[in-house]
Order: C-alpha cells, then sequence, then structure tokens
C-alpha cells in the first residue's frame, strides 16, 4: 500500500481512472449523438463553439488530474510530464477555469437576452477570453513562484487562495444564475446552471480536503490513495453533470438520442407549442388566388405559402420566404408571453439575421443593426423593416417567375380539385396547440401532453376545405 500510493498503481487508482474514462465517453456520446443520429446541422457562433469548449476543458480537467495525482506509475522524465504543465496551466486555464468560465458566459448571454431582454453587449468570442484572463494571470504568478514538490502538492500557505480564486468564480456563475431565476425557461436552462453550480461547489469542497489531507497527512498512505480516489471520481461526475446545450442549442437539447425514436421538435415554433406551427391544418382554405393581389396579403394564405416556399427553395433563394413563415409564426404568439416571444426572436436572428447566418437573409446593414441593438427582443414589430425590404425583393424577383413555374400551376390545379370534390383534408404531422407538445415525461418543458398521429382521428374530425 505504501508503495502504491507515493508511486500510484494502486487498485482504487486504476478503478478511479476507469469511471474518468467512462464519463469522457458518455460526454462525447452527449454532445456528438444529436449530429450523428438525426443530421441535425451545425450552428454556427457562440451556440457550436461554447459546448465544444466545455467538451475539451472536460477532458483537460480529468487528463490533468490523473498525470499530476500521481494515480498511475509515471516517471516525470520530460519537460511535459511537469506539475506544473498539468497541475497549473492544464488543471486551472483550460481546464476547471475554462470550463466554469463557459457556464458564465452562458448565464451572462440568458441574464441579457431573458432578463434585459436585449442582446448581450460583448460578444462570446470576447466575453470569454476576458473571463479567462485571471486564470492565464494566476497560472503564470504560481510558475514564477514554483510552490508545488515533486508530488504537485503546494503549501498549505498557497491552498486558501487557489481556493479562493476557484469560489469567486462559482460565486459569480450564482450571482447571473439567481438574477433570472424568475424567468420560466423552457428549455431546462435554469435547472443546468443549478446543477452545475451544487456539483462544481462540491467539488471545490472534495478538492479543499484532499489538498488539505495530502499536505498535513502525507504519510498517511490509505489516505493519499481515497483522497485522490475521491478527487478523480468527483471530477468525472463534474464533467459529465456539468456539460449542457440548454442555453447554447434549446432546440437541440430537446431531441431524442434513440435512433429510432423521431424528432420530437423539428423546429422552435413546433417547441413552443405555437398553434399549428408548419403544418397544413384541415380548416385552411383552399381558395382561389388572385395574381393581382398584393404579395404580402398572399402570403397569408398558408397553402399558397409554402408552393412559393417550394419554388423560392428550388431557385435556391428560399431564405426570405422561410423568413417571412417564421415571423408570422412569432405573431401567433401574445404579446404579454414575452418568454416564448423571445425564444422565437432569437431563432429568427440567430437562423436569418446575425453574420454568416445558415439562412442569412438580404437586408440592409441598418436594418440589421436595429434588430441586433433592440432594447426589447419581444417588441411586435422589431422585424417589420426586415419584412418590408424583403417583400420588395420577392416582389421584383421571385413573384414574377413564380406565376409561370410548375409550382403555381400545380398549386392551382390542388385548389380547383379541392373545390370541386370537397374533399376532406386529414391532418398529417403533428397537431401543436398550446396546451399540446411532443414530450411525454416529466422532463417536459411545458408540462402537456401531446397527440400522436392518427388517421382514424384525422378523418374522422376534419371539416371541409
Amino acid at each position: 500500500m505504501a508503495s502504491c500510493a507515493e508511486e500510484g498503481g494502486c487498485p482504487s487508482d486504476y478503478i478511479a481512472v476507469a469511471i474518468s474514462f467512462l464519463s469522457l465517453i458518455l460526454l462525447l456520446y452527449r454532445s456528438i449523438l444529436p449530429f450523428v443520429i438525426h443530421k441535425f446541422s451545425r450552428t454556427k457562433g457562440s451556440g457550436f463553439w461554447i459546448p465544444v469548449f466545455q467538451v475539451f476543458a472536460s477532458f483537460n480537467l480529468i487528463l490533468s488530474i490523473v498525470m499530476s495525482v500521481d494515480l498511475l506509475k509515471i516517471k516525470r522524465r520530460h519537460w511535459w510530464q511537469s506539475c506544473y504543465i498539468w497541475a497549473v496551466w492544464i488543471e486551472g486555464p483550460v481546464g476547471f477555469g475554462l470550463l466554469l468560465s463557459c457556464r458564465i458566459v452562458q448565464a451572462f448571454q440568458l441574464y441579457f437576452i431573458f432578463a434585459k431582454r436585449r442582446l448581450p453587449p460583448m460578444r462570446s468570442h470576447i466575453c470569454l477570453p476576458l473571463i479567462l484572463l485571471p486564470w492565464f494571470a494566476g497560472a503564470a504568478f504560481i510558475h514564477m513562484k514554483q510552490p508545488l514538490n515533486n508530488h504537485c502538492h503546494m503549501g498549505a500557505q498557497w491552498v486558501i487562495p487557489v481556493v479562493s480564486f476557484h469560489t469567486l468564480y462559482v460565486a459569480t456563475l450564482v450571482t447571473f444564475t439567481g438574477a433570472i431565476r424568475h424567468i420560466e425557461f423552457r428549455f431546462n436552462e435554469l435547472r443546468d446552471l443549478w446543477r452545475g453550480i451544487v456539483l462544481s461547489a462540491s467539488s471545490i469542497g472534495v478538492w479543499i480536503a484532499a489538498y488539505i489531507l495530502n499536505e498535513i497527512h502525507e504519510e498517511i498512505a490509505w489516505l493519499q490513495v481515497v483522497s485522490r480516489f475521491l478527487l478523480l471520481v468527483t471530477s468525472s461526475i463534474l464533467v459529465l453533470a456539468f456539460f449542457s446545450i440548454s442555453s447554447s442549442q434549446p432546440l437541440l437539447s430537446q431531441i431524442s438520442l434513440r435512433r429510432r425514436e423521431p424528432l420530437k421538435y423539428e423546429t422552435m415554433g413546433q417547441a413552443l407549442g405555437i398553434p399549428d406551427s408548419g403544418l397544413l391544418m384541415q380548416r385552411e382554405p383552399s381558395q382561389a388566388i388572385d395574381p393581382n393581389e398584393p404579395l404580402d396579403k398572399l402570403l397569408l394564405n398558408k397553402r399558397f405559402r409554402q408552393s412559393f416556399m417550394a419554388f423560392a427553395d428550388s431557385c435556391l433563394a428560399g431564405e426570405s420566404v422561410h423568413f417571412y413563415d417564421d415571423v408570422h409564426e412569432l405573431g401567433k404568439i401574445p404579446v404579454n408571453d414575452s418568454v416564448r416571444r423571445i425564444y422565437m426572436t432569437r431563432d429568427i436572428i440567430d437562423k436569418y439575421i446575425t453574420a454568416g447566418a445558415p439562412m442569412e437573409v438580404n437586408i440592409s446593414y441598418r436594418c440589421r443593426q436595429d434588430i441586433l441593438m433592440t432594447s426589447d427582443l419581444a417588441h411586435p414589430d422589431l422585424f417589420n423593416n426586415a419584412l418590408n425590404e424583403l417583400l420588395q425583393l420577392m416582389k421584383m424577383n421571385l413573384a414574377k417567375d413564380y406565376w409561370s413555374s410548375t409550382f403555381f400551376l400545380k398549386f392551382k390545379e390542388e385548389v380547383s380539385t379541392r373545390s370541386d370534390s370537397h374533399e376532406m383534408e386529414p391532418i398529417t404531422g403533428w397537431n401543436f396547440s398550446p396546451r399540446l407538445s411532443g414530450v411525454r415525461s416529466a422532463d417536459d418543458p411545458f408540462h402537456q401532453e401531446y397527440l400522436t398521429k392518427d388517421s382514424d382521428h384525422g378523418s374522422g374530425n376534419t371539416d371541409a376545405v
């Protein structure tokens, strides 16, 4: 026991390493599988990179603990095996520091978006390095002072400043989380933040105990073995439970990780329970279309809008119509329901407005900045100017070609067929309403039930169109 306690390689050490390896595999499973199974498109910006940094920091934290607390029989013969590389730089700035800083950035974003109802004044690629800067400064200071012994333990006079520094960041996360505790989030963002706070605080507690026990009772072999076992296992639980994409990609956080199960939500409108979001319902009118009517009036007809959207997509110019459709869905949310409106607005901005967005629309710089710099993300007229600009573009380009396209001929034929035969149209897809959603379990963010596809129900409860 005494030999392996000093040099590493005790049975409990290998068990702790196996647990940490398993936790990292599960972490990769949670972070990568949604994209592999459902072919979910990768978002740009902080919505993608912050979760990636969380995974990177988790690997660094676990690996640094394995390398620095003598879990394995590793002779430190090379410079890259130095205690200061692993116990100071990798475990600090690019390990626990980066992991906690990512969560602080997410809480910072949620605070401004939902509490202040505007986009954060500082982009995440600027905010994250600024939050990390003290970690790098602290690591450089420790490296210069050289307080570590050959077992990567630091003296008692260093334990209190180091632990206090870790606690300061946890307190910062608590502050931002407490400021948004009154918001009725729809995708478990607040729950995930509190879970991260509890786990990070617990890890710091274990680290404090491990530091104290290692320093004061370094001669007690079994105490050394138990303390480093608890340190690695606690950190393994931390990195697995700390990871969350609900703040950065709320829609992605709701999809199932099982290949056989369909996507719970395909759009943000469905996830928010917007009535008839993305669906053609039986009550949707099949009225004749007059090409001489204004385009903005024609687009109010959902059947025409979907036909026009399909034509625009075939021309590789469907962004404007998709934008119109999403803004139309936003208009169905009551003005006093600010949380759902902000969710939908944020989704629209990420998809269409920000530079480099997946479906970035062609609007003027001034109009784009008015949206990005708005003081109220829930304002009902936020996208009006952008809609007017895009409607003018669609009138000059897409609309003229649409009337002579096969898409319009097919649409006109379908309208004529429905008008002549008075057929009943069954419901296709999910029937979402303010009280219906696609989750059965207790984790449903709306605490609702949902209707499954049922052809008998659709044919027996339809209205004439």
